[in-house]
Parts: structure tokens; C-alpha cells; sequence
């Protein structure tokens, strides 16, 4: 079930969105708030429906924290219509913009157009190629020159998220948070096992280590 989080602050707003989208399928999540907006997001959004004229954080600057940590799709909905409020949010890289007055109708189709975008783009990247690396994703093989190197599930896991946030630093518990069950106690150390491993069995140093905080692969030219 897709998640959707709606930050706005308009009760009858918030609960007119939630019946909409509850009866479309959507897991709904409400935040009032722009601080409360920031805060409920994680990895599990798939959507944010975003007010502009929020209460401690507008919502350009919740958009502008949102968009460090991701690129999920963004709508804004606002009684701002004018077109330089409108260009303001396309600069911060969101997906729509629809102004207030809206047609709950318009909004499901206009949801669910951006998710078939989103799963068409996911069908295609059925393939992740890094330097000498081919990672088969729907066949689980990795290939470094050519050669098929034979993961763990963790391992071919823990390095295809590493390959798909190129550049982006992970730490140890940030690993472990995305890649364990969170109700099973690991130690964190066996992040350096799997990536030890990982290097070991490509006889290639593809992953940094950034001393003191975790580990990347860097951007590709």
C-alpha cells in the first residue's frame, strides 16, 4: 500500500484528503505542521500533498529539508496561485503544484499518473552499472569485469543500496536500520563484516570507508 503524507493545517482540509485517499487505497499519514511534517517522514512516504502556509516551517522549507534526504514525489496544494509562488516550488524540485479550490477528483488521477511514472522508471532500472560492476537486479547476479561474483542476500542488498544513494554516506546504524530486522539485536560491526566481505570477494575497493563515520560509494563521473 502506497503512503501518502499530508502536511496541512486546515482540519476540515486534512480530513477531506484523508477520506479521499483512505477510499482510493492510500495509507494516509497527517502532520498539522511543518515541524511535524519533517519529523513524520522516512522512508516509508511515497507522496507528500504539502500546504505552503504552515505554522513553524512554511512549506518551501519543509520541501527544501525533504528533497536533501529524497526525491519522493512532492505536491503542493495552496490558496497561492500566483505565478511566482508557483516557480518557487518547481525551482525546489517538486512534482505539481495545484492551487486551491481543488478538486479532490483531479488529485487522485493526478496521484496516481505520478505513481505510474514511479513504476515504470522502477521497471526499467531492472540494472545497476558502476565502473567495472553489473548488478542484475530481478536476477540477483553481480558481475565485476565480466565475471559473476557470487553475494550473501545481505551482501547484494547492502551493495545495491550503496550503488542506488552513489555518493550518499551511510552509517552503521543507518545500515543496519534499512538492511535488519529492527526487533533482532546485531552488533553494528557486522556492517564491517558484510562490506569486508563485499571487497574481499570482488578484489576491488569499491566502497570508502569515511573514517569516523561510515561508508560510501562515490558518485561516477
Amino acid at each position: 500500500m502506497q503512503r501518502i503524507l499530508v502536511v496541512e493545517d486546515d482540519i476540515e482540509i486534512q480530513d477531506m484528503l484523508r477520506n479521499y485517499l483512505t477510499d482510493a487505497g492510500y495509507e494516509v499519514v497527517i502532520a498539522e505542521d511543518g515541524v511535524t511534517g519533517i519529523a513524520k517522514f522516512d522512508d516509508t512516504i511515497n507522496l507528500v500533498l504539502l500546504d505552503i502556509m504552515l505554522p513553524k516551517i512554511d512549506g518551501y522549507g519543509v520541501c527544501e529539508v525533504i528533497r536533501q534526504r529524497s526525491q519522493v514525489p512532492i505536491i503542493m496544494l495552496t490558496a497561492l496561485s500566483d505565478e511566482e509562488n508557483q516557480i518557487k516550488g518547481f525551482e525546489q524540485q517538486i512534482d505539481d503544484y495545484i492551487p486551491k479550490p481543488f478538486s479532490p477528483k483531479i488529485l487522485l488521477y493526478k496521484i496516481a499518473a505520478i505513481f505510474r511514472r514511479g513504476s515504470s522508471d522502477t521497471q526499467k532500472q531492472m540494472s545497476i552499472v558502476y565502473k567495472d560492476l553489473c548488478m542484475d537486479i530481478d536476477g540477483f547476479h553481480l558481475y565485476h569485469k565480466g565475471k559473476e561474483i557470487v553475494l550473501t542476500q545481505k551482501e547484494f542488498s547492502l551493495l545495491r543500496l550503496m550503488l542506488e544513494n552513489q555518493g550518499k554516506v551511510f552509517t552503521r546504524q543507518m545500515l543496519l536500520d534499512r538492511l535488519w530486522d529492527s526487533e533482532t539485536f546485531v552488533e553494528d560491526r557486522i556492517v564491517d563484516s558484510h562490506i569486508k566481505n563485499i571487497r574481499k570477494k570482488l578484489d576491488a575497493d569499491y566502497i570508502e570507508t569515511i573514517r569516523g563515520v561510515g561508508y560510501r560509494i562515490d558518485k561516477e563521473n
